[in-house]
């Protein structure tokens, strides 16, 4: 059953294409991947997805909810976060406040009640408390739940930015290039939290990344975008062996080399 699914989305800026009819699926409990080029489109299909962008045209579904033209609190508030490639986080808090600062959302109390903090605005807060220190937990992230962000390493702070989303207990989770900049040990720490994201948790996730090995060990299914339009989807055994796919990434096609020009009119971001 599909959870999210994506049909003939076009994003254009002054009559220049971003996405070009882009359709996908994605099905509940699995690890999806959209890979190509840079520049082919696949931060803007996020930025749909999550609201940053509104769609020229085309349909946005998640569920029951229509996500073309929902800003992105809203699109939160159906049940999908995102941890961002360029990380989001306030460098001056500690880990444990940039993930109490992500719960806003679930806060739901009278301005009366918290400035007495008493009865359900300190239920609430100790709600709030225990659910973060749960995902700290999970992210194994113990060690570092007092420390300021900046003076954390890159690594773990692209564990905090996965984190700080994990906070706001979505149902689909965004993860855009999570392990780019990452040396081989820490790429493969967030290989394994995404695996338990997926099994665990039971989120469904939407994964952009460029490292193709990792790609292809873990998504049930893979699409791929090049110059704004999809050219090919399905299991990562078949897009790895899609001709269409190899010659995105090499330029190479048939049985000689060619350069591949932007088409006319088209511009991916």
């Amino acid at each position: 059953m599909s959870q999210l699914n994506i049909e003939n989305v076009t994003l254009t800026f002054g009559g220049v294409n971003a996405l070009s009819d882009v359709s996908l699926s994605v099905p509940k409990h699995e690890i999806v991947s959209i890979i190509g080029p840079n520049g082919a489109g696949k931060t803007s299909l996020l930025n749909c997805i999550s609201g940053f962008y509104h769609p020229t045209r085309g349909s946005i579904r998640f569920g029951d909810h229509e996500l073309s033209r929902a800003a992105p609190n809203v699109v939160t508030r159906f049940g999908i976060a995102r941890a961002f490639q360029n990380l989001e986080l306030f460098r001056g808090l500690t880990v444990v406040e940039n993930l109490l600062l992500a719960r806003h959302t679930h806060i739901k109390y009278s301005l009366l009640s918290g400035a007495i903090f008493y009865g359900k605005a300190s239920r609430i807060e100790a709600e709030n408390r225990a659910y973060v220190e749960r995902i700290i937990d999970f992210m194994e992230l113990q060690a570092f739940r007092r420390a300021p962000v900046g003076t954390l390493s890159y690594g773990v702070q692209k564990r905090v930015e996965v984190a700080r989303a994990l906070t706001l207990e979505p149902q689909l989770l965004l993860l855009d290039e999570p392990m780019a900049g990452m040396n081989v040990e820490e790429k493969e720490d967030m290989v394994r939290f995404i695996l338990d994201i997926r099994e665990e948790q039971g989120v469904t996730v939407v994964l952009i990344e460029h490292d193709l090995g990792v790609v292809m060990d873990i998504s049930d299914r893979v699409y791929v975008l090049d110059f704004g339009q999809r050219i090919a989807g399905g299991t990562p055994a078949e897009v790895s062996a899609d001709p269409r796919v190899i010659e995105a990434y090499t330029g190479v096609g048939a049985d000689q080399p060619k350069t591949k020009p932007a088409p006319a009119g088209q511009v991916a971001t």
